[in-house]
């Protein structure tokens, strides 16, 4: 084991601390990256914050991971010492059941190992990103092609596949007509791939305060929901609504916005529960669903679509010290649109 520098969370309440953290020796088949850059979700938040459960404190988060290979196993062969690569979500799997020879390791029938909080292979709790170094098993880390500025693919790994993946998946293209809710970290990436397939986009928010922004990205169109007359004006026009909020939402106002066979998937995962009346899905064959990730082979295909189009996240890059006041505005939603810590400010 190696000890190495992070920022740390110890409960539910306090601040994130600088501390140390432990990595594994690599193993035959592990890559040992230096962390450059790491993404804040607001699902690191969520977990901190005990929103989804009790946590296993201490706890390093962070599951947007972009660094440097400085080391392999014996029996590595899909990188080698100095690739960029990147460190998503998942850092293992069973790689027996169906969902995982599918392609689909978010979701194994045994669950899949997160990037931190969860139990490993080893027993051991695994420790995210907020830190200088991390050992995965090669299956699970992924190329980042050259193209993709390297500040900016870190967010890629969550934000960009949690929406990536269900737009390929409900056949966002030419001729639909996608609608995002909420223009944030997740939002503004799902604008940006559903343009690039090339359907017609409109922005769902709670005001207009974005609106410049949306437009910028790709947007056609641009609607607040404090509008009374909007769920009236927009009834039946989309085929596709991507809801990238995490907070309770009217789920029958959206699902009256989808036409005949539209579907509403949340990737979005607010705490509390929500209620939704059949007959709004019965009545026009509407599907509500949700998304989460996408697997490995899919994850490297958006990183290759994005170097290939020209893609990447709008970014703000903070140092370590200023993790917490970034959380705080992650909180308020005073981002534009993901935050991207320098590993290299992380002192223990």
């Amino acid at each position: 084991m190696s000890t190495i520098p992070a920022y740390v969370a110890h409960s539910a309440t306090d601040p994130l601390t600088p501390g140390t953290i432990e990595r594994r020796n690599v193993g035959p088949h592990d890559v040992r990256i230096d962390i450059q850059w790491a993404g804040i979700c607001h699902s690191d938040i969520h977990t901190v914050r005990g929103d989804w459960g009790p946590q296993p404190y201490p706890l390093t988060v962070g599951h947007e991971i972009a660094g440097v290979v400085v080391d392999v196993g014996g029996s590595v062969t899909r990188h080698k010492v100095g690739d960029r690569v990147g460190v998503g979500c998942m850092v293992n799997s069973c790689g027996s059941c169906v969902n995982c020879e599918a392609g689909d390791e978010q979701y194994c029938v045994k669950g899949m190992v997160g990037t931190y909080g969860a139990t490993d292979v080893d027993g051991t709790i695994t420790q995210g990103g907020y830190a200088t170094e991390i050992v995965v098993t090669e299956k699970f880390v992924l190329s980042i092609p050259d193209a993709i500025p390297f500040e900016k693919a870190a967010p890629l790994l969550c934000a960009g596949i949690t929406t990536y993946s269900p737009l390929r998946h409900w056949g966002a293209g030419p001729g639909k007509q996608v609608a995002v809710v909420g223009l944030g970290g997740l939002g503004h990436m799902a604008v940006k791939f559903a343009v690039a397939m090339g359907a017609e986009v409109t922005v769902i928010s709670r005001t207009l305060s974005k609106k410049a922004d949306g437009l910028r990205l790709g947007a056609s169109h641009y609607d607040q929901t404090s509008d009374p007359d909007m769920f009236s004006r927009l009834a039946g026009s989309f085929d596709l609504i991507i809801n990238t909020v995490s907070a309770p939402f009217d789920v029958d106002a959206f699902l009256g916005l989808l036409a005949v066979n539209g579907a509403l998937v949340n990737v979005g995962a607010p705490a509390e529960p929500l209620s939704v009346r059949a007959g709004n899905l019965i009545g026009g064959r509407r599907t509500f669903a949700g998304s989460m990730i996408g697997g490995i082979a899919q994850t490297q295909e958006m990183l290759d679509y994005c170097a290939e189009q020209g893609i990447a996240p709008e970014v703000e890059v903070v140092s370590a010290d200023q993790i917490n006041d970034a959380w705080d505005r992650v909180l308020t939603s005073d981002v534009r649109y993901r935050f991207v810590i320098d590993t290299s400010t992380l002192v223990s």
